[in-house]
């Protein structure tokens, strides 16, 4: 089976790896060059530019996008709906925004092209754990990309689901990040109180690694925070600086639409909003964990 992958940096180029190891025919392109011939030698069909994907992959294709939310995937959308033929299928696997996904899939299905919206979980492990992925799309284009959503997951039977129709895979992944702020926060201001008792001098290093055992609230973010602070439970370096990347914001400005009380997600996008004002440290917990599951560079303490 065959497909190409537009955008190779951290999720994607994770993903290429992943299905190549296990058999797919995969084409690459990004805008780096240099991400492209690092993958080439694991057998990546390099691509110079997007429009290739119709001289290389075989009719009917499928094109999975791998790029950040807004001008960028909407960009390439437009693009392959002007190099792509009726049948074949374009799958958004960045974070875009839910509504976007529908009215993409509107204006490319006028021209015969499938579309499906699948929010990719797994950050920078995905490559070796495997990926959790919420998938929007018809019963037809869900049954040609189960193959491929099979061989991304963790295990063929677990770690993906078809949500329901074009759209719900990117809501999905859309408030399953906001419950990721909400839990985020709740660490952070946990281990922010332990370090505040002063005089009991917690070690939150061995805090934390005892916790990921045994206890109730264990979890990957829990292992993560455990292994940071095991480096350096002082965070030397890390200033408190934690951004928000979109969709905690369409978390709650959905939960408004609906009437839905989110009192505790959107606290944690507020304390986000607040981490850019003033220094604390569970700010710094904060930007250490999206590091440490996501890949995501962390602003240096430059004091």
């Amino acid at each position: 089976m065959e497909l190409a992958l537009i955008g190779l940096g951290k999720m994607g180029s994770g993903m290429s790896r992943r299905l190549l190891k296990q058999g797919f025919r995969v084409a690459g392109y990004d805008v780096n060059p240099g991400a492209v011939a690092a993958l080439e030698p694991e057998g990546l069909r390099p691509l110079k530019a997007i429009q290739e994907v119709r001289t290389t992959l075989t009719a009917p294709r499928i094109v999975w996008l791998m790029l950040p939310a807004g001008t960028v995937t909407e960009e390439a959308v437009q693009t392959l709906g002007e190099v792509l033929e009726a049948g074949d299928l374009v799958v958004d696997g960045g974070n875009a925004f839910y509504k976007d996904s529908m009215r993409r899939a509107a204006w490319l299905e006028a021209r015969g092209i499938q579309f499906a919206d699948v929010g990719v979980s797994g950050g920078v492990w995905g490559e070796r754990h495997g990926y959790g992925l919420m998938m929007g799309a018809t019963a037809a284009a869900a049954a040609r990309l189960e193959p491929i959503l099979k061989a991304l997951a963790p295990a063929p039977d677990k770690g993906w689901v078809h949500v329901g129709p074009v759209g719900a895979g990117h809501f999905a992944k859309m408030v399953h990040n906001g419950i990721e702020y909400a839990l985020m926060q709740a660490y952070a201001e946990g281990f922010e109180i332990l370090r505040q008792k002063k005089e009991f001098r917690i070690d939150l290093a061995r805090l934390a690694e005892a916790w990921r055992h045994g206890t109730v609230i264990r979890s990957w973010l829990l292992d993560l925070t455990a292994a940071a602070l095991a480096e350096d439970q002082d965070l030397e370096g890390v200033a408190p600086y934690v951004p928000d990347s979109g969709e905690g914001r369409w978390t709650v400005q959905e939960a408004v639409d609906l009437g839905v009380p989110v009192p505790t997600i959107s606290g944690a996008l507020w304390e986000r909003f607040a981490s850019q004002q003033e220094a604390r440290y569970a700010y710094k917990l904060l930007a250490v964990m999206r590091r440490a599951f996501g890949g995501h560079a962390v602003k240096r303490n430059e004091g």
